[in-house]
């Protein structure tokens, strides 16, 4: 766990100081949680985190993109402080991405930023809804090939069996990321670590679902990635152990050369947690190409 007590420096302090709305929507008979900043009326710009993450994972963020756009994060339900369902697919967290759009307000199409497990979620929703997207963007959410060598991969699921702690700082001292990395901003594993927990009886535990993925099975992924229609691009993280150079070249070899591969330098698979701020730059210079240019693929 990262240490307790932190000092942040002052643009992590005023980012999450920046206002911004709690909503729930209900999709499909689940609430679904999110957070919104920035004036209605702009572009939007959606942020979906990753597996046994949730919202706050983009708060100290979001408020970097609120020039442009205005943005919102959600829990993914089973996440955070959405609601569970009896079972999870593609299309109901499609449908659950969409409806938060919707209720926010979106009236143009709006772009879709997803962090691994999300960038999948998000990759998905490209595929049903592109035609109503500006573009998605996959933050190292790695689609290997067929014959992948699994053996060479240190992956571990984020969706570990929970334990409760009989307090809150002993549940904090266990927060982990997963799949593990080092990462030097402590500041940010407490700010994210703090919003994981919720109190249940005999003590306190993590927000997940830790039966998601007994309900849940992603489909053909290279398949999904070769029938986008939507503009796409790719920010990872140069150290990531689960972006190797092979999975980007066989990415970059599915899709086409006019979409933009973006490494974040000194950075592992918790890409943003690692290098903030390079990561607000490289996906800044992206959103605002997409703002100023016609795209070459789809629509």
């Amino acid at each position: 766990m990262a240490k307790i007590g932190t000092v942040a420096p002052d643009w992590f302090n005023q980012a999450i100081a920046v206002p911004h709305e709690d909503r729930v929507v209900n999709v499909e008979g689940c609430d679904i949680h999110y957070k919104l900043w920035g004036d209605a009326g702009k572009p939007g710009l959606l942020l979906v985190h990753g597996g046994g993450a949730h919202a706050n994972w983009w708060s100290f963020l979001a408020p970097f993109f609120t020039d442009h756009y205005q943005v919102a994060a959600l829990d993914l339900a089973g996440a955070g402080d959405s609601g569970r369902r009896e079972t999870y697919s593609e299309a109901l967290f499609a449908a659950d991405l969409m409806g938060v759009c919707a209720d926010a307000g979106f009236e143009a199409r709006p772009a879709i930023v997803g962090h691994s497990f999300g960038g999948f979620v998000t990759l998905n929703t490209g595929v049903l809804f592109g035609d109503q997207l500006k573009g998605i963007v996959l933050v190292d959410s790695p689609v290997r090939p067929p014959d992948y060598d699994w053996q060479r991969s240190r992956r571990r699921s984020p969706f570990r069996p929970k334990r409760t702690y009989e307090s809150f700082d002993e549940a904090l001292e266990r927060f982990r990321l997963m799949p593990p990395q080092e990462c030097d901003n402590d500041f940010i594993l407490e700010f994210i670590g703090r919003h994981s927990l919720m109190e249940v009886d005999g003590g306190w535990t993590w927000k997940y679902d830790d039966q998601m993925m007994n309900k849940f099975r992603f489909g053909d992924q290279t398949e999904a990635l070769a029938s986008l229609q939507c503009r796409v691009a790719v920010i990872y993280g140069e150290q990531s152990a689960l972006f190797t150079q092979e999975i980007a070249d066989y990415m970059f070899e599915v899709l086409d050369s006019s979409v933009p591969f973006v490494a974040i330098p000194e950075a592992d698979h918790h890409l943003f947690l690692d290098q903030p701020l390079a990561f607000v730059g490289a996906l800044r210079t992206l959103l605002a190409e997409w703002r100023h240019s016609r795209p070459h693929r789809g629509s």
